[in-house]
């Protein structure tokens, strides 16, 4: 059965760099996309960054220039660099995988457990 495991997530102070990696297993069809969500409780799971097939990132604007998503084939895992994190990017992170880009985290089927990442001053 297909699954992702994350790890990485943690306390860190705004300004320093925090990574988080996503270990997937159990594929049996191509997965073109990956991706990392976050979700602060009471608010949806949003899209923060992903990558596709080709190895073209795609990034939420609060994060577009500070968040840095790869990915490594050969190692079944993806990655987030998290660069001058800020206070407000505090949350459950989460991968996801799926066939397409989806831009709704209901449309993908495929998820890691979870790894919090809290920011402080």
């Amino acid at each position: 059965q297909a699954h992702l495991v994350e790890s990485g997530g943690g306390s860190v102070q705004a300004g320093g760099s925090l990574r988080l990696s996503c270990e997937g297993a159990g594929f049996t069809s191509s997965i073109h996309c990956l991706a990392w969500f976050r979700q602060v409780p009471g608010k949806e799971r949003e899209r923060v960054a992903r990558i596709d097939s080709e190895g073209e990132p795609l990034y939420a604007a609060s994060v577009k220039g500070r968040f840095t998503i790869s990915r490594d084939n050969a190692k079944n895992t993806q990655y987030l660099q998290m660069s001058s994190p800020k206070p407000e990017d505090t949350a459950m992170y989460y991968c996801a995988a799926a066939r397409a880009c989806y831009e709704w985290a209901s449309d993908w089927d495929c998820w890691g457990q979870g790894t919090q990442v809290t920011v402080s001053l």
